[in-house]
C-alpha cells in the first residue's frame, strides 16, 4: 500500500525560502523529508487550497516550480462541496482555522498523513496522523 502525505502549505514554504528557526534548519528538514517520501515510492498529496495559500506568498511561476521538483510523486486531490461544509463545521467547534480545517479534512478524506509543524492540527489528532517533517527522516 502507497503511503500518502498531505504536505501543509508552510512546509511547502519552508523548502522554498529555506527557513530556519533557533535551532532547526526547516527548509532542510523540509527537503529531508519530501526525498524521503519519493524514495520510498510514497505520494505527496496537494489541493487547489496549498495552490491558493501558497499564492499570497509566491507568483505562479515560483508555485509551478516548487512542485515540479515532486512532480513524479504528486496527487491533485479536489474539494467538494461536503468537505468544505464539514471544514467549517470543525473550523467552528474546535477553534481552529478554517483553512486548517480543510488542509485536515482532506489529509483525513484521502488517508494521508497530515505533515505540518502549525499546532492547530493537534485538535484534529482523533481525525488524522499528524507528523512533523523530521518525524518523517
Amino acid at each position: 500500500m502507497t503511503l500518502k502525505y498531505y504536505i501543509d502549505t508552510a512546509i511547502w514554504r519552508d523548502l522554498h525560502e529555506n527557513r530556519k528557526d533557533k535551532s532547526k534548519n526547516l527548509g532542510e528538514l523540509a527537503f529531508e523529508s519530501l526525498k524521503k517520501i519519493r524514495a520510498n515510492k510514497g505520494k505527496i498529496v496537494y489541493s487547489d487550497f496549498v495552490v491558493e495559500e501558497l499564492s499570497r506568498a509566491y507568483d505562479k511561476q515560483t508555485i509551478n516550480k516548487l512542485l515540479k521538483g515532486a512532480s513524479e510523486a504528486l496527487e491533485k486531490v479536489e474539494i467538494n462541496g461536503m468537505q468544505l461544509k464539514e471544514a467549517a463545521d470543525l473550523s467552528k467547534k474546535l477553534n481552529i482555522p478554517f483553512g486548517d480545517a480543510v488542509h485536515g479534512v482532506l489529509a483525513k478524506d484521502n488517508s494521508a498523513v497530515m505533515v505540518t509543524r502549525d499546532r492547530h492540527f493537534r485538535k484534529l489528532k482523533d481525525k488524522i496522523t499528524i507528523k512533523k517533517p523530521e518525524d518523517l527522516i
